[in-house]
């Protein structure tokens, strides 16, 4: 059965696919598909132009929204899925969740997850753990404790964050990625806005798609 293109507009995400394990770092490597994810944090002009490239390309992304992001910028969860991506959970101040007590820890999932669902209706399926690329068994039991069975990490670290130049993002991302990738991007990032172009196009040159993680895992 074929998924819909997007989640629907007034959720942050519609409903996980099942048998998922507490952490995954890609999707199936028989499909052509990847999954272009974003922290989603810095400037929103930013932001909005990358996600505007995005969708005159017919791309489909998941956007892990930090909580106190949303606080300052509420209007961007609703466009993140009017463009018919998905929102996800990037806690809510991006603290080193891996050194937090299971209490704050779930606190930070918590209140990430409540924010975006005052904001869409829904806190989202995906969870994806801050300044760490795996969560750990305590992380892991917190986000289910909030609503999020999965985490998701990656094995496509693009290292736009470091600002490396445009040219370098894309060689270090297309060098990697393979069908079920999950590739770590983030907002903010000039060099991220300046890369996302050649990035799709090279994904178009191998056959591959930009789709969601729920169309990924689907």
């Amino acid at each position: 059965m074929s998924p819909p293109a997007s989640p629907p507009p007034s959720a942050a995400g519609a409903s996980a696919p099942p048998a998922l394990p507490g952490e995954i770092s890609s999707g199936p490597r028989d499909r052509p598909n990847v999954a272009l994810t974003f922290h989603g944090q810095g400037e929103p002009a930013l932001a909005r132009q990358l996600l505007a490239e995005l969708e005159r390309a017919d791309a489909r992304v998941t956007v892990f929204a930090v909580g106190t992001w949303l606080a300052d910028q509420p209007a961007m969860a609703r466009r993140v899925l009017d463009g018919g991506h998905e929102l996800g959970n990037h806690t809510e101040n991006h603290a080193d969740i891996s050194r937090l007590t299971p209490g704050e820890a779930f606190a930070e999932i918590n209140r990430c997850a409540q924010r975006i669902k005052q904001l869409t209706g829904s806190i989202g399926v995906w969870f994806r753990p801050s300044q760490t690329q795996h969560a750990n068994a305590m992380v892991r039991a917190q986000a289910s404790r909030v609503g999020y069975p999965t985490c998701v990490s990656y094995d496509v670290d693009s290292l736009d964050h470091t600002d490396p130049g445009a040219p370098l993002v894309v060689r270090t991302t297309m060098s990697q990625v393979r069908p079920g990738s999950i590739v770590s991007l983030h907002f903010g990032h000039r060099d991220t806005l300046a890369a996302i172009g050649p990035i799709l196009d090279g994904l178009r040159q191998r056959g591959l798609h930009a789709v969601s993680m729920r169309k990924l895992l689907t």
